[in-house]
């Protein structure tokens, strides 16, 4: 029972070395201060912690939202459309490779006429 305790208690002294080492603990503690020395203090402690320390407030965070659904559907359109386009040439390629030599015709319209044919005749 007492080595548990022990091996919890150096765990505790690991990690709190590690937030020191880090600068998390100056971190928080400057935030705390200066949410302390407000006069009036803000109707969201965990909000005025939040944007001393970086983050966005609520309304940029909703806003960033927003823009990444606007984002998604606007990628999951543009994927179909590519997805579409893909398709269409697949076949396109498909077409141009199953049509023959012989079928082949000119810029100018005319068919194109086989060497071999033609020196046969």
């Amino acid at each position: 029972m007492m080595r548990y305790k022990e091996e919890k208690d150096a765990k505790k002294e690991a990690f709190r070395k590690y937030l020191e080492s880090s600068g998390a603990v100056d971190a928080l503690t400057k935030v705390l201060v200066a949410l302390y020395e407000q006069n009036e203090k803000p109707s969201s402690a965990l909000e005025f912690i939040q944007q001393k320390l970086g983050g966005p407030t609520i309304y940029e965070y909703e806003k960033l939202q927003a823009e990444i659904s606007d984002l998604q559907t606007k990628y999951n359109e543009l994927f179909c459309k590519h997805e579409d386009a893909c398709k269409e040439l697949e076949e396109l390629k498909n077409m141009h490779s199953s049509v023959s030599p012989l079928t082949k015709e000119t810029n100018d319209g005319e068919p194109l006429k086989d060497e071999h044919v033609e020196k046969n005749s």
